[in-house]
């Protein structure tokens, strides 16, 4: 209105509006750039190729159809992969509950010598690549492994562990049964012990006090290792290739894309199936826990300490505990006597040892340990690096779809590897690099990027729970003194959060040095694979199996150091802190 001045300046201040709204954020244009760079990484590496693929399973050229997955459904070999995933999924649930929940159970309700060590012993599965430990347990359990050696020799009969699918659940169960036990026994710590007080005063005790008292109230802890487990045996392509069992929905994915090609649309509608079912077995757990209350009013201190064990129960307790850890960790053992063997085959044990396998893979696989130190530190710098801007966002900024980013960036810990690696392929196979021609998909830097995709809710999470512990007063003292927001997260935020980045970087390094999934649809030629690659592709020859093996220990020893590495760092992390709490 002219000659109004209070309505024409509220009319000619564009910029201002655009100030308030970042100030109503709490965002700056640092902030921005860093939820832009976050973004393009995510749609770029992420949505885009996990989309294609579900695109692709609906196009026939021309418009979206079904016919692919009608000629999914009439393909008796893919309907019989898909019960055969789904049954071994299952059956390695079970496998690993039988395992897993009475070892949580005597360590963590019961007065027990030795509860941290077997604890301790019982997580060491997760250190080695299941594909590793695969070729170990032929040899161990397999129809002329020594186990069964030894029961022809003694009992006059063979048990087959290691034929066909039996191999496969037997395998992912002893590899998988700690993410239960972890899962458990944080369960079964925090249960209020007065619980099992009232429940012995009323006459209960042994089974029905587990089946109907301490189990029910430790159910979130075992829905989720439980999920956890089917959700990875669910898209493993490794072991059942190792196995040579191909009739699973992974392994035929794989198979159709590297035999038929790119143009296949069945690979694709494999890949979209992998995905639901995927989804659908995390969505199934959550909803087996919804409306139902499982809080206590204490923790596990509160009420009676540990019971006693009587002294048959304790010799039970003891000899079950041992089976466990022997078949546990009977893998460990296996791969490094391979490594060590000079032949082994049809005997019990090697029949003479050597360190020339391990002279072999120095000398010939040099450059595979150099490319896989290079390709997961490349991947977990860009984690600690997205992770840090992520959680940044999410708790220091009031910018809209910040939660958005935080669980797409989470989703892609349920992408099966061998989905993104054929999304990546589907996408970026025919741009080329300018100056070798060389197809983006196959270059290495794609591979890193691949295994930084799947491993960025690992360093996600561990850079969130630092930033948690660290007060904003910090950050505001420092902006007080003239700082900006970008020297702020430069000179204060990210160095107070060393401790729970450098734990992020090494376990997105650690998990990323076993990939295989993407890493078999990714890499073209020996001189650019990495560690895991070499191991796959020694194990295809009995002549191989030995250096093949050598790789495996070396892997095994890697992923143990850095898993050591990243609980030392956050123990640290933590103590430190500690003394800072007490000093303040």
């Amino acid at each position: 209105m002219k000659g109004n001045g209070v309505a024409d300046a509220s009319i000619t201040l564009p910029a201002p509006r655009r100030v308030g709204l970042l100030a109503r954020w709490e965002t700056t244009p640092f902030h921005l750039i860093c939820a832009g760079t976050v973004a393009a990484f995510l749609v770029a590496f992420l949505i885009v190729p996990v989309a294609t693929v579900v695109f692709v399973a609906f196009w026939d050229g021309q418009s979206l159809t079904l016919v692919h997955f009608a000629d999914f459904f009439r393909t008796s070999l893919m309907i019989e992969a898909t019960w055969n995933s789904v049954y071994v999924a299952l059956m390695a649930v079970v496998v690993a509950t039988l395992i897993a929940v009475p070892l949580a159970y005597f360590t963590v309700r019961f007065r027990f010598k030795g509860a941290a060590l077997i604890q301790t012993l019982g997580v060491i599965p997760l250190v080695m690549p299941p594909f590793v430990g695969a070729v170990a347990m032929q040899l161990v359990y397999g129809r002329n492994g020594s186990v069964n050696l030894l029961l022809m020799d003694w009992f006059g009969f063979r048990l087959p562990f290691m034929e066909g699918l039996n191999g496969v659940i037997f395998v992912q169960g002893l590899h998988y049964f700690p993410f239960i036990l972890l899962n458990l026994s944080a369960s079964l710590a925090n249960i209020d012990s007065a619980m099992e007080e009232s429940a012995q005063n009323l006459g209960a005790s042994g089974w029905t006090l587990f089946s109907r008292i301490v189990f029910p109230l430790a159910m979130p802890g075992y829905i989720a290792g439980a999920a956890l487990v089917f959700a990875k045996v669910f898209d493993d392509l490794a072991t059942p290739l190792l196995l040579n069992v191909n009739n699973m929905l992974a392994p035929q994915a794989y198979l159709r894309i590297t035999s038929v090609g790119l143009a296949d649309p069945m690979g694709y509608v494999i890949s979209t199936i992998l995905v639901v079912l995927s989804v659908v077995a995390v969505w199934l757990s959550l909803l087996s826990l919804k409306n139902r209350d499982f809080a206590t009013t204490q923790r596990g201190g509160g009420g009676l300490s540990k019971r006693e064990l009587r002294l048959w129960e304790k010799i039970g307790a003891y000899a079950f505990i041992a089976v466990a850890l022997i078949l546990a960790l009977s893998p460990h053992f296996g791969i490094l006597m391979l490594s060590l063997a000079t032949v082994w085959s049809f005997s019990v044990i090697p029949d003479a040892f050597t360190f020339a396998h391990y002279i072999t893979v120095f000398r010939d696989a040099g450059g595979m340990m150099a490319n896989t130190v290079l390709y997961c530190g490349v991947a977990a710098l860009i984690d600690v690096v997205l992770g840090t801007m992520i959680a940044y966002l999410v708790l220091r900024t009031k910018l809209p779809f910040r939660q958005l980013i935080d669980q797409i960036a989470m989703a892609a810990v349920a992408v099966p590897g061998l989905v993104l690696g054929i999304g990546i392929l589907r996408v970026y196979f025919d741009v080329k690099l300018p100056f070798s021609g060389e197809s983006l998909a196959t270059f290495w830097v794609m591979l890193a990027i691949a295994y930084a995709v799947r491993r960025l809710p690992y360093a996600l999470r561990s850079c969130t729970a630092a930033l948690q512990q660290l007060h904003r007063s910090l950050e505001e003292a420092a902006e007080c003194l003239g700082g900006d927001k970008s020297v702020v997260m430069r000179k204060i935020v990210v160095p107070l959060m060393a401790g729970g980045i450098l734990a992020g970087f090494v376990t997105s390094f650690a998990t990323a040095a076993v990939e295989l999934a993407s890493t078999l649809l990714l890499v073209t030629r020996d001189a650019s694979a990495p560690l895991s690659y070499g191991i796959y592709v020694y194990m295809q020859s009995a002549a191989g199996r030995g250096p093949g093996a050598a790789l495996g220990v070396i892997a095994v020893v890697v992923v143990a150091i850095a898993t050591w590495a990243a609980y030392r760092v956050a123990e640290n992390d933590r103590a430190r802190r500690a003394r800072e709490g007490v000093a303040a």
